[in-house]
Formats: structure tokens, C-alpha cells, sequence
């Protein structure tokens, strides 16, 4: 979509932000705002600033795990149309103007836009555009990674742009009705990669508990979660496919080392991922993982307990666990490519789950619950024509969701471009 240009263009004196329209004004934060910090309401709601969203009601969503402070009356108070910014993930564009009445944590900065001349919500996506973020990067600084901060008296000295009241009243209009398009283009990729999803678990269920072959003679299993299997299949603990299970190491304190330390988060997907490792020295040589090893997540939150993966690695990686992780190796009747498609398969997770000893917020399988488990358990040789076709499809799935997923980049680096150029003037609206 090509959109015209404004009939002349000045510079703004400012390296990052370039030329500006002639007629539009340049003025500073500290201009058009002012900070505040009023407090003890605790009867307002708590809000939360996403980087994806900017300023919303804290129980809107439940994918934030920041707790909220016993004692909220030290929260700052924040007014519709205020600007709130969290300022450790500035950098990553985390603040927005608001919408809502409330409350936020008390390391947040609260801004009310003073100026007559400013449409608080053409500030919202001035503020969130790149050209900003990239500001806000520069300017945070810290020992902490990923919590970088950056201070209010750096932060009001920004220059902004700012055209004539109409102006930014259609430039608002433009991104909203844009944005929202594409937003619609993205949420039915999104779908698209749901059904494809969940193409993928049936096919891996059904393989895993049914066969192959859909004609094959079948029986009941005597086992609820499973149902039928094939008339030639094994009904078998868990622990009789199983050479060992063990317990990884216990380590608060991660330093440079030899040794590749795994937890909870490199486990994706049913795989084993060594990116982002801790390191450890003096490891035991029996606790070093080995090529078809399988890790299996014995506590955490409720979603993530049973979560599995295979290491298809080597032993000259030099990789070893944490303790809440549990090792297992199977026997040589039992191909590990296919047992791991099973400790995967949604079914046999929900049903393990079921199992697990719950806390507030943790939830425990340890091996004894999960060893006398029954699975169903083709011959040797069916496990590794299951296992083959399983990877091959399971590749086509992943090519298909990747190509999706990168569609779905591209509209979001169009939304970004249609935004930052909006709101600094390079394309006229």
C-alpha cells in the first residue's frame, strides 16, 4: 500500500527521528506532561502495562505472574489518560496511555498529559512506536539482564513530534482501523496453526493408543484412559519399559563450567533444547545425559508437570540436569522415539496429571506414581515404524506452522512500519 508524502519536510535536529513535517511542532516530554504520584486507594483495581498491549486490568488476563504486594496502599493511582510506563522494561516498550481508572506498583512512573495539544492516545503510539523503543534501550542501563532501568529524568528529555490536534486525531483513526485489519489477517493465521495443532494430536494419539493400521482387529485394553488397542498389543507398566529413572542434581548457585545444566525450560516441543544452559563442574559421569535419554518434569504448576523430552544428543556434550527433573532410560525391546511420542501424546498427559499430588500452586508426580501407570505397547518393530512415520509427519506439521508463523512476523513488522511512520510523519494521513 503506497501512501503520499507531506508536501515539505524539515529537520527535526535529531539524528533517530529524522526529518519532520514543516508545519508539525517538536517539543519534549516533559512539555506536554507531568509526573505524578498520588497514592493510597486501594479500592481501585491493580492494572498491568504489556509490551504488547500497553495498560490493562491486571485480572483481564492470566498470563501475568507478577504477584500483587499485600499491602497496596503505597500503589501509585493512575486516571484515564494517564501515561504509564514501566520503566525496568522500557526497552522493550512496556507503557501506554490509559484507559482504565486503578492502581499500579510503586516502581512505575505515572505521567498526566497537561498539554491541550496532545491526543493522549496519538501519544500511546507515539510512545510505543520502534523509533522509541530503540530510545529507551539506549537510555536503560543495569547489572540485572532483562531488567534494565531507565530514569524519569532521562526519559522527559525525549523529543516528540507533534502535528495539529486534527492531525493526530486521523493519524489515531488510521492506526486503529489499520491495525485492526491486520489484526484480523493475523488472528486467522493463528487459527490456521490451532487446527494444524491439533491435526497433529490426533494423529500422534491415535498412533500411540491405536495403530497404524486403522482395520486392525481390536480389544478392550482394561485400562479407562486407553480404550481399545490392537488385538497383538501389550498392555504394560510403565516401569517395565524402563532400565532406570533417575534424579538430577540440586544446584542454586550456576557458574562457568564444563558441564551443560538443564531445568524446566529446555524442554520444548518433546525435545531437549541446550540453549540458554547453566554450567557446573565435577559432575558425576552417571548423571551425564546420553543419546535417547528422556527427561521427564516431575513438579511444577499443574500445566507443566509431566512434561517430557528427548535428548538426541551426544555424551561428549557434556550435559546433565536439575534435581526436579527425572531421567529415564528405556529397555532395548522399547524404541525411545516412540516411548517419548507417548509421554507426549495430550491423552496420556492428562491422564498422568490426574494422577499428581496437588498444592496451591504445585502440583508433584514423583516416579512411583508414574511407573506402575499402564501403556499400551505394540511389538519392538510396529514402535519403530510408528516412531518413523510420527517424525515424518511431525516435520511436515512444524514446515507447515513455521511458514505460518513467519506470515504472521511479516504482518506484525507491517503493523510496526504502518505506526512508526504515521506517528513520525513519513507518510501523510
Amino acid at each position: 500500500m503506497a501512501f503520499p508524502k507531506y508536501e515539505s519536510y524539515k529537520d527535526s535536529g535529531v539524528e533517530w527521528l529524522g526529518e519532520i513535517p514543516e508545519h508539525w511542532d517538536l517539543q519534549n516530554i516533559r512539555a506536554v506532561t507531568e509526573l505524578k504520584s498520588k497514592r493510597n486507594r486501594p479500592d481501585f483495581p491493580v492494572l498491568s502495562v504489556y509490551r504488547e498491549y500497553g495498560v490493562l486490568l491486571k485480572d483481564s488476563r492470566d498470563d501475568n505472574h507478577n504477584a500483587t504486594g499485600l499491602d497496596i496502599s503505597s500503589y501509585k493511582v493512575v486516571e484515564i489518560g494517564d501515561l504509564v510506563i514501566n520503566k525496568m522494561k522500557a526497552w522493550q516498550g512496556s507503557m501506554g496511555v490509559s484507559d482504565y481508572q486503578g492502581i499500579v506498583s510503586p516502581a512505575y512512573i505515572i505521567c498526566r498529559v497537561k498539554s491541550e495539544k496532545v491526543e493522549p492516545k496519538f501519544l500511546h503510539y507515539l510512545l510505543r512506536s520502534k523509533p522509541y523503543i530503540g530510545v529507551y534501550n539506549a537510555l536503560s542501563c543495569g547489572v540485572r539482564t532483562g531488567q534494565w532501568d531507565m530514569h524519569y529524568e532521562d526519559f522527559k528529555k525525549i523529543p516528540i513530534p507533534l502535528p495539529t490536534s486534527e492531525e493526530q486525531k486521523r493519524i489515531v483513526a488510521f492506526i486503529e482501523r489499520t491495525t485492526a485489519e491486520i489484526d484480523e489477517a493475523i488472528a486467522k493465521k493463528q487459527h490456521l496453526i490451532k487446527l494444524l495443532q491439533e491435526q497433529k494430536s490426533i494423529l500422534i494419539n491415535q498412533a500411540v493408543t491405536k495403530g497404524l493400521n486403522p482395520q486392525a482387529p481390536m480389544r478392550d485394553s482394561g485400562v479407562e484412559w486407553i480404550g481399545e488397542i490392537p488385538e497383538h498389543w501389550e498392555v504394560r507398566k510403565l516401569k517395565h519399559l524402563l532400565k532406570s529413572m533417575d534424579y538430577g542434581l540440586s544446584e542454586s548457585a550456576l557458574s562457568e563450567g564444563d558441564y551443560k545444566y538443564l531445568n524446566m525450560g529446555h524442554i520444548q516441543a518433546g525435545r531437549v533444547i541446550l540453549k540458554n544452559t547453566g554450567y557446573l563442574n565435577n559432575i558425576p559421569d552417571d548423571l551425564i545425559l546420553e543419546p535417547n535419554d528422556i527427561l521427564f518434569n516431575r513438579t511444577n504448576s499443574f500445566d507443566l508437570v509431566g512434561k517430557s523430552g528427548i535428548f538426541q544428543g551426544k555424551k561428549s556434550d557434556n550435559v546433565t540436569f536439575a534435581s526436579y527433573l527425572v531421567r529415564l532410560r528405556v529397555t532395548e525391546d522399547v524404541e525411545p522415539v516412540w516411548f517419548n511420542y507417548l509421554l507426549n501424546d495430550l491423552l496420556f498427559l492428562k491422564y498422568i496429571r490426574s494422577l499428581a499430588l496437588r498444592s496451591l500452586n504445585q502440583a508433584n508426580l514423583n516416579p512411583n506414581r508414574l511407573s506402575v501407570v499402564y501403556i499400551p505397547t505394540p511389538p519392538f518393530e510396529e514402535q519403530k515404524k510408528i516412531a518413523k512415520i510420527l517424525s515424518l509427519k511431525e516435520t511436515e506439521f512444524e514446515q507447515q506452522i513455521e511458514n505460518i508463523g513467519n506470515s504472521i512476523n511479516l504482518y506484525e513488522e507491517l503493523k510496526s512500519i504502518y505506526i512508526a511512520n504515521a506517528v513520525t510523519g513519513k507518510i501523510k494521513i
